[in-house]
């Protein structure tokens, strides 16, 4: 793979000629997240002019995970660049918990092979299968958090553990809702009151990050990122991508990222039950009244900042495809802010801030005008 620089196409070729002994034969590109990492789907046949292993058979398909080439400075306010995927992937695997198995690729060129998945996450699962079988998926993904909350290793060797949700990232979270959601949502910036009010109730959830124990957390462990193998028996189904960005957190991020997930709207009586059943799995066992407080202050943060996200993406880059999922997140958010208002007053503040914002389609309504102030 030396000489002239090749197209991404004749690298791909030449990869899985080199690691897996096979030709390409169709290419996918799977759809897009929120970020620019770009994934493709390609599927295979076992190439007869490369001897194989006795035993080893060519995978149907891989997927090429294909990192962009950025600029640190390019980066979103208080995001600092994930570290690659390995070792952490490789460290997961050792230690039982379903990841992608890795094939080979070109770490210089940010390329990895991965086994694929297949089509069907548990967000597809879930609008298809009864509310047992739900219940009983969504049982299996939060079994894997106290799996997950049991592991450490050194920083120096894996540097998820070295990674820890922090002060900074709440704060960056605030600055996302105020510059990036408030004004599509109040139709005007944010007055200096209204930003105050967000800052010093973020404040306060940055506090109860910095005192929480802290575990290995997944960090976007969505129901779009659990994936179901198929075939495989109850029990052995999910599997887990886009594990990257995973740090160290308190014990109901995971949980909130799960249960409060945009994507997903689950029924109370079932986020109840995951979250009862859950926290007593958890290494030394939060209090009920502790492990509710953090879930609820998490809440606001996290699905704050997913929600500015939807908006960030469809006023600046037209990308609307998550606008749908708006409604759902404010409705969260307000469900978390009437329950915490009650235990300070930088809460309640923040409360009646999100309880004088749009809601359901109107919600909607003022982003499309927003939309339509920026331009075609």
């Amino acid at each position: 793979m030396s000489g002239p620089d090749p197209g991404e196409g004749e690298i791909l070729e030449a990869l899985v000629r080199r690691d897996l002994g096979a030709r390409i034969v169709g290419r996918e590109v799977l759809a897009p997240g929120l970020g620019t990492r770009r994934f493709l789907r390609l599927t295979l046949v076992a190439d007869t002019a490369e001897k194989r292993r006795v035993g080893e058979k060519t995978p149907a398909s891989v997927i090429a995970r294909i990192e962009p080439r950025e600029a640190p400075e390019s980066a979103p306010f208080g995001v600092v660049p994930e570290p690659g995927l390995e070792p952490l992937r490789s460290f997961l695997e050792e230690h039982a918990i379903p990841v992608p198995a890795r094939y080979g690729g070109d770490l210089e060129r940010g390329i990895e092979l991965l086994e694929d998945a297949g089509p069907i996450s548990l967000e597809n699962a879930v609008a298809r299968v009864s509310q047992p079988e739900r219940i009983a998926l969504y049982r299996e993904a939060c079994a894997l958090v106290p799996r997950l909350q049991r592991l450490s290793a050194d920083p120096e060797r894996i540097p998820a553990f070295g990674r820890r949700l922090d002060r900074a990232l709440i704060e960056s979270k605030a600055h996302r809702w105020i510059h990036w959601a408030l004004p599509s949502l109040l139709a005007r910036d944010a007055s200096p009151a209204e930003a105050e009010t967000v800052k010093r109730a973020f404040e306060l959830i940055g506090d109860a990050c910095e005192s929480a124990p802290a575990r290995l957390a997944h960090r976007d462990y969505k129901a779009a990122n659990i994936h179901l193998r198929p075939g495989a028996q109850a029990g052995a189904r999910l599997i887990l991508i886009d594990l990257q960005g995973a740090f160290l957190a308190p014990p109901e991020y995971d949980l909130v990222c799960l249960l409060r997930d945009s994507h997903v709207a689950l029924a109370e009586n079932e986020v109840d039950s995951h979250r009862d059943a859950t926290r007593q799995e958890l290494p030394d066992a939060p209090s009920e009244e502790d492990f509710d407080r953090r879930f609820t202050l998490l809440t606001l943060s996290r699905v704050a900042k997913d929600c500015a996200h939807y908006i960030h993406a469809a006023t600046d880059r037209n990308d609307r495809r998550y606008l749908p999922l708006l409604p759902t997140g404010l409705a969260n958010l307000e469900r978390a802010a009437e329950h915490a208002a009650g235990w300070d007053p930088r809460l309640a503040r923040l409360r009646d801030l999100l309880a004088a914002l749009p809601s359901g389609p109107a919600a909607l309504e003022a982003v499309a005008g927003e939309d339509d102030r920026c331009g075609p």
